[in-house]
């Protein structure tokens, strides 16, 4: 489903959800440590600041820089990478904190992270991208695009982080004191067969959290150890708190109006709800939101050549944004207008936004 797209240029054909497009076990993808597998793709490390950084690279042509969410790595991509890399640069890292790169005692802030999605574009020598991130790492894109928006060509949030207050309820019970102190029990046989027990009901009873659970599950199971564990948490007390999401991006939203931007979710996302990527879509002129009806969270799993399709088509059908200095200080200047979403509090009441409008010509 498609909201807000824009009109269909000569030739152009629409994504469609091919039968051979199948979800992917989240267990087989994700990186464990001591355990080797083939795969085409060899992980790369350089080092930034001080600090050992894994990145993926593949492919050739326009880049498309690739940043998962929290707790997870670039080989969340990995069901994607074949098909986007067949005529792009697909550049995917593990942040800091994550996956295969050095987890110290530093700055995980979504600013930091931007900072160092320039860094590493730095040391690559690339210059402009297609940003592409999920859940975290959606967050992490959209505050790349504001920072840097010289070197941002056009912007991909799935399941965005960052949006509005209201996140998962296991995200915000994360964040309570102490709750590091608990994180080693759930590596613990009889706490797992139980989480595996739950995420089981949750399925049976078609719930959406219990689309979402065995994802979560070999999230966390591919946390290595306690310091993996630490520096997850510190990710996510540096934006959300156990009233939800401190950080958000919405008095921002409207600068993403010179830069082309697609919005993809999972109509039954339990972490970070549709009603979020609603209201992104309702605050970012011209924006255009790609709804996968039965995906939860994790859209680039649940059909992953539908996803690279859309993105694919995205990218051809639109050009490269133009940082233009003087436009956006008007842009500054003018500031945000009043948004509907301002006063929507609920995510039914997101769910019924208008689509947002197109981008004026000024």
């Amino acid at each position: 489903m498609v909201e807000g797209a824009e009109p269909k240029s000569p030739g152009r054909t629409e994504p469609k959800t091919s039968a051979r497009d199948k979800s992917v076990d989240p267990t087989m993808i994700r990186f464990k440590p001591g355990k080797r597998r083939e795969d085409p793709y060899a992980v790369q490390y350089t080092t930034l600041h001080g600090y050992r950084r894994a990145f993926v690279r593949a492919g050739s042509g326009p880049v498309v820089l690739l940043i998962h969410g929290i707790g997870d790595s670039s080989d969340t991509w990995r069901p994607v990478l074949d098909d986007l890399a067949r005529d792009h640069t697909v550049i995917a890292p593990d942040l800091l904190g994550h996956g295969r790169s050095e987890k110290p005692r530093a700055d995980y802030s979504v600013a930091a992270y931007a900072n160092g999605m320039r860094d590493l574009l730095g040391v690559l020598e690339i210059d402009r991208v297609t940003v592409v991130g999920h859940s975290l790492g959606g967050g992490v894109a959209a505050q790349f695009a504001y920072q840097f928006p010289d070197r941002c060509e056009r912007l991909v949030l799935v399941g965005s982080g960052g949006v509005g207050r209201t996140v998962s309820p296991l995200l915000r019970m994360a964040t309570v004191p102490g709750a590091e102190l608990m994180m080693p029990l759930f590596a613990l046989a009889p706490v797992k067969m139980l989480s595996r027990m739950t995420a089981e009901v949750l399925r049976h009873f078609d719930t959406a959290l219990g689309r979402d659970a065995e994802e979560v599950l070999a999230v966390f199971d591919a946390l290595p150890d306690t310091s993996a564990r630490r520096a997850i948490l510190r990710t996510l007390r540096s934006g959300v708190d156990w009233r939800g999401q401190v950080i958000t991006m919405l008095d921002r939203a409207y600068l993403a109006e010179g830069i082309p931007t697609l919005l993809i979710w999972g109509r039954r996302d339990a972490i970070i709800p549709l009603g979020h990527g609603r209201l992104a879509h309702a605050a970012m002129p011209g924006s255009r939101l790609e709804i996968f009806d039965e995906a939860g969270h994790f859209p680039h799993h649940f059909a992953p050549e539908r996803f690279s399709e859309v993105v694919v088509d995205f990218m051809s059908h639109t050009e490269p944004a133009h940082y233009d200095p003087e436009a956006w200080r008007v842009r500054l200047r003018n500031g945000r207008r009043f948004i509907e979403v301002e006063s929507a509090t609920t995510d039914l009441e997101l769910m019924a936004l208008p689509l947002s409008p197109l981008p004026s010509a000024h």
